[in-house]
């Protein structure tokens, strides 16, 4: 009966091990299958991520990159978000500041064009305007350029070409000629201290003995002018140029005038050798 009842104990004891171990492996089982379903999950979450809804003030920082190049059809870029979707404007800042600044630039060549224009400075190759045909042309020289003074801005040229002031001693004296028209003017002998002949154009004329003490000279055509003992004391001659000028017993002591324009000068050959001394002529 005990081995029996040992028999029956120890085949009712296989059983429950059977049992507990089934249970065991089912659970094992349930839980990786969890654990599976769980990867699963984040597997498709992660290869189908939802829909992030477009905002419609402002553009993603991932659409399309913004077109920077000046538009002359339209101060803003649209960008549509979905077919459906409303149209997001998107302001650009930089383009509105570069088509500030092009009619900035516009604006200012305009104005140097402007300046330019009504203050010419002449050159060789340039032709003249017509002869004024006003009475007084002449006598203008007595008032002079009141507007422009260095900058040689006119309202009307200064005409002065076959004018007639020689040994004039008080008329010219300490006047603004800026800009002036001077070929084949006769100047000989006249007091011209302490003018101002800043963008004028001389060639031709003739200015022998003319005392320019003082004055300012700066940029002048001298080019063929007769300037046989004229006085140049103290006077500005920064940009000026004597092409084949008559520079005979020319005084130029204490002269203001730039290194590459006193190149310039020294190569006329009327100047004497005690002349190219006081200039420093090499």
């Amino acid at each position: 009966m005990s081995a029996g009842a040992h028999g029956g104990w120890i085949a009712f004891g296989r059983d429950d091990k059977k049992q507990e171990k089934w249970a065991s492996s089912s659970e094992s089982q349930r839980q990786r299958a969890k654990v599976e379903e769980e990867k699963a999950a984040e597997w498709r979450q992660c290869a189908f991520p939802p829909p992030v809804p477009l905002s419609r003030t402002r553009a993603s920082p991932t659409a399309r990159p913004r077109n920077l190049a000046p538009n002359s059809d339209s101060e803003s870029n649209v960008q549509l978000s979905s077919a459906t979707e409303e149209p997001t404007v998107v302001t650009n800042d930089f383009e509105s500041d570069s088509l500030g600044r092009m009619k900035n630039l516009a604006c200012g060549l305009l104005a140097a064009f402007a300046i330019t224009t009504c203050s010419p400075v002449i050159a060789a190759s340039q032709r003249l305007p017509p002869l004024s045909t006003e009475p007084d042309r002449c006598e203008r020289a007595f008032v002079g350029n009141t507007i422009g003074q260095a900058n040689g801005v006119y309202d009307k040229p200064l005409d002065l070409r076959f004018c007639d002031y020689e040994n004039d001693k008080s008329h010219l004296k300490g006047k603004t000629l800026s800009a002036a028209l001077m070929s084949g003017a006769k100047f000989d002998g006249a007091d011209m201290t302490e003018v101002v002949m800043s963008k004028a154009y001389a060639v031709g004329a003739s200015f022998k003995g003319v005392d320019f003490s003082n004055a300012v000279l700066d940029r002048v055509n001298f080019g063929k002018a007769n300037l046989q003992g004229a006085i140049f004391k103290n006077t500005v001659l920064s940009g000026s140029t004597f092409d084949d000028a008559q520079l005979e017993d020319a005084v130029f002591e204490d002269t203001i005038i730039g290194y590459i324009d006193l190149q310039k000068l020294c190569t006329n050959t009327t100047l004497g050798s005690d002349r190219r001394a006081e200039l420093g002529c090499k």
